[in-house]
C-alpha cells in the first residue's frame, strides 16, 4: 500500500456497515493505511458512535437495518455536526445519488467498490475538509482574505459573508466558492471544478458540480447581484452580472 502512505496527524474514521464481511475489510485496510478507526452496524449505533468517538469522517452505508443512511446524515447536520460523509451504496441512479448529497453527504462509491477508489476519495474529503494552510506568511502571516464584490471570504475563520450577512457554508460549497473567487472573471470547466475541488477523476460524473452549484445560489445569489453565472456548453464563472443578462432567469429557474 505504499500509493497510500499512513496520514501524518491520525484521522479517526467511522464505519457504518450492517455486512460483517465488508466492515472487516473496511476496518482492517483502514487501520493499515494508518487510520483511527472505529465500527457501527445500524443507524442508531452510528449516531452514538458519532458522539462518543468524534471522527473525522464517516463511512456510512445506505442500506442500513433500521435509519438509513440518509436519515442518520440529517439527523448529523440537524444536530449541528458537519463532520464529513462518506456513502456507501448500491444504489447507482443518479436522483439516489443527489438525494444523498443533499441529505448533507460530501462523496459517495457505488457498490461493488474497489478499496483502491475508497482510499483516493477518503484522501480527497480529509484535504478539502481539513484546516486550510495559511497563504502569506504561514502560523504568524497576513490574514489572506478572498473578496469579490459584496463578497468575502476568510479562509482563516472558514466563514462568508455577503455583505453584513453571514452565508453558513458546508465544507464542499466552502471549498468551490473559494475556488470560484480565486478565478473570479474567470470562465471555469466542470473538469477543473471536479478536480480541484474533489481531488481527483470523478469517474466523468461533473454532474455533482451542478448540483453544488444550485446549492450554493441558493445561499449567495439571495441576495443581489447575482454573482454565479452558468457559461452554457463549457462550465460557469463567478463576476457581476452584464448589461442585459439573457440567461439568468433561466438559471434560477432551473434550480428551482
Amino acid at each position: 500500500m505504499s500509493e497510500h502512505s499512513a496520514p501524518q496527524t491520525r484521522h479517526r474514521l467511522l464505519v457504518v456497515e450492517d455486512e460483517a464481511s465488508i466492515r472487516a475489510l473496511l476496518e482492517t485496510t483502514l487501520r493499515l493505511t494508518g487510520y483511527e478507526v472505529s465500527s457501527a452496524d445500524s443507524g442508531a449505533s452510528a449516531l452514538l458512535e458519532v458522539e462518543r468517538f468524534g471522527p473525522d469522517l464517516v463511512l456510512l452505508d445506505v442500506m442500513l437495518p433500521d435509519l438509513d443512511g440518509f436519515e442518520v446524515t440529517r439527523s448529523m447536520r440537524a444536530a449541528g455536526n458537519d463532520t464529513p460523509v462518506l456513502f456507501l451504496t448500491a444504489r447507482v441512479d443518479l436522483s439516489d445519488r443527489i438525494a444523498g448529497l443533499r441529505s448533507g453527504g460530501d462523496d459517495y462509491v457505488t457498490k461493488p467498490f474497489s478499496i483502491e477508489e475508497v482510499l483516493l476519495r477518503i484522501q480527497a474529503i480529509l484535504r478539502r475538509t481539513g484546516p486550510e494552510e495559511t497563504a502569506a506568511g504561514g502560523a504568524g502571516g497576513e490574514r489572506t482574505l478572498l473578496l469579490f464584490a459584496d463578497l468575502r471570504l476568510d479562509p482563516d475563520a472558514h466563514e462568508v459573508h455577503r455583505g453584513e450577512r453571514y452565508v453558513p457554508l458546508s465544507p464542499t460549497e466552502f471549498q468551490l466558492l473559494g475556488y470560484l473567487m480565486a478565478n473570479s472573471n474567470r470562465v471555469l470547466s466542470r473538469a477543473q471544478i471536479v478536480r480541484h475541488v474533489w481531488g481527483y477523476d470523478f469517474a466523468g460524473d461533473a454532474r455533482i458540480v451542478e448540483t453544488y452549484v444550485k446549492y450554493l445560489r441558493k445561499k449567495i445569489d439571495r441576495f443581489d447581484p447575482p454573482l454565479i453565472h452558468t457559461v452554457r456548453g463549457i462550465g460557469y464563472c463567478l463576476r457581476l452580472p452584464r448589461e442585459h443578462d439573457q440567461d439568468r432567469a433561466a438559471e434560477r429557474a432551473a434550480d428551482r
